[in-house]
């Protein structure tokens, strides 16, 4: 019985680690038919030879282990950067796998609790309450929908343009179930059961067809040229700057060498995510000569910084997006909203304080976060652009972006060097197409040690600088689309599919009755 249980797991956990290769950068999502009809398949058979609610508990969060430790395994470089903070790697490998994987235990949990006995609607509650723990686990505690498996289609434009309609978590329901639905041809009660394996073939092909009528509208869209340019700067300084009291005056020169200002050009230049070291948003003006060498009245800056206010006598800091002038005056400025925990902000800080552990990113106190996300209006020689500002890991949110929509571009800025050389910067920038194509919007990526580059409202990368490079690509015209489905209702529509499943369980019921 011991050695049975220890292969299952071994099995189990496997199984969750060889469906991570489905992920950005392998996206061998072929293995995903495999992985997910196994386990849903394993769960089945589980249920009619034994129903403990804690085993099936552990099936799933065995899976989930193996899912998250292969894939997730990068965050743990952030600790490489402080050595007070070297002896969490260990913990920080295994413990976040371990968390995350909760929501998978919850997943076979749930489907116990449900009594699988057909086959047709065992499969649609799989889905449901995967696609449904999925939402949540992307939700609380500030969520974190890193890695759903939905984003194993992360180069099938074509398909991903259904996320326009129903978003990322609709289509995330869609994958699980399409990718279990394989599992019918071998669990079925009748031959007739191979039709809704069928039937999710067939959704896929008519998405595909979406996707490629969409794209042909699209590409008959006529291009509006700009009369400025916005250059998006793609950077690859090491963090060492934080650490070794690099100067800030000669990080500074270097970006204005690799923006390569012309005095002749209107050009809004974008800068990475917390870029330059010791120094906040009101002082950059302190370096005011740095720029009249190459800045003008042509010109304007946007750029990670950190900022400070007291508040009631507080001192509270910001991980902020800031517009300047060439002046270097504050135009406009936003404080991110959605902070990564430990990273920007350490949970319960005053105890965990005292035991020697801080924040990552800062020397200081934990981030402050911003009160609420708003349009910011740029106004460049009477050329009006209303950007929508995400800072690094706000991008990887859908559905609760913005709630006004009249906006031309999102602007993202990251700061990826915290990940190292491995597949987290590469999984990050994924998070920017989905959200291109959900908004109907161009996004605009600005990266240090990460991949920058603009991409459309259909997902395509126009332009890019390659992870590991420093340079600047140019946006100096756009095509516009209607606004989308999805950024008119978020995620009501994940809900409408909820009911749908709801429906469908109970009419396969009543049908098999």
């Amino acid at each position: 019985m011991n050695r049975k249980l220890y292969i299952e797991s071994l099995f189990l956990v496997l199984l969750g680690a060889i469906t991570s290769l489905s992920l950005p950068p392998f996206n061998y999502l072929i293995i995903n038919f495999f992985t997910f009809s196994s386990f849903f398949i394993f769960l089945f058979r589980k249920f009619s030879q034994q129903n403990d609610k804690k085993l099936f508990f552990i099936y799933g969060w065995l899976f989930g282990f193996g899912y998250f430790l292969s894939s997730l395994y990068w965050i743990s470089i952030s600790l490489t950067f402080d050595q007070n903070l070297k002896f969490l790697i260990p913990l920080t490998i295994i413990l976040i796998p371990a968390f995350l994987a909760l929501f998978y235990g919850l997943v076979s949990l749930f489907f116990l609790f449900s009594k699988p006995k057909k086959v047709i609607s065992s499969f649609l509650i799989f889905s449901l309450i995967f696609g449904v723990l999925e939402f949540i686990r992307g939700s609380i505690l500030t969520g974190f929908p890193w890695n759903l498996i939905a984003y194993s289609f992360s180069n099938q434009l074509e398909l991903l343009s259904i996320t326009s309609f129903i978003g990322t978590y609709g289509f995330n329901l869609f994958c699980i179930s399409f990718f279990t639905s394989p599992a019918i041809l071998i669990l079925r009660d009748k031959n007739k059961d191979i039709s809704v394996t069928l039937s999710f073939l067939i959704i896929a092909f008519i998405f595909n067809i979406y996707g490629t009528s969409y794209k042909e509208k699209f590409d008959k869209t006529l291009k509006k040229d700009f009369d400025y340019k916005i250059r998006v700067i793609g950077s690859n300084i090491s963090l060492d700057r934080f650490y070794e009291n690099i100067n800030t005056g000669s990080v500074i020169q270097d970006l204005i060498k690799l923006s390569n200002p012309n005095a002749k050009d209107k050009t809004i230049f974008i800068w990475p995510e917390g870029i330059l070291p010791n120094i906040s948003q009101e002082d950059l003006i302190q370096y005011s000569s740095l720029f009249d060498v190459r800045f003008n009245k042509n010109h304007l800056l946007v750029v990670g910084t950190n900022s400070v206010s007291e508040i009631e006598g507080e001192k509270k800091y910001y991980n902020s997006l800031t517009v300047y002038d060439y002046k270097l005056n504050i135009l406009n400025s936003y404080n991110k909203i959605n902070l990564v925990p430990f990273g920007e902000f350490l949970p319960f800080e005053s105890v965990l304080r005292v035991i020697g552990l801080r924040s990552i990113t800062n020397n200081y106190q934990s981030f402050s976060s911003g009160d609420q996300r708003n349009i910011i209006q740029i106004n460049h020689h009477d050329s009006l652009i209303k950007i929508l500002p995400l800072i690094c890991y706000e991008i990887i949110y859908s559905g609760k972006l913005f709630k006004n929509s009249n906006f031309d571009l999102i602007i993202n800025i990251s700061e990826d060097g915290w990940f190292g050389q491995s597949i987290g910067p590469k999984q990050h920038f994924v998070h920017s197409i989905f959200r291109a194509i959900e908004s109907g919007k161009y996004v605009i990526r600005s990266s240090n040690n990460g991949i920058a580059a603009i991409i459309n409202p259909i997902g395509q990368i126009e332009k890019n600088i390659n992870f590991g490079q420093s340079g600047y690509v140019d946006l100096e015209g756009s095509k516009s689309i209607q606004p989308t489905i999805f950024s008119k209702f978020g995620n009501k529509i994940f809900l409408m599919l909820i009911l749908l499943y709801i429906f469908l369980i109970f009419s396969f019921n009543r049908f098999k009755k």
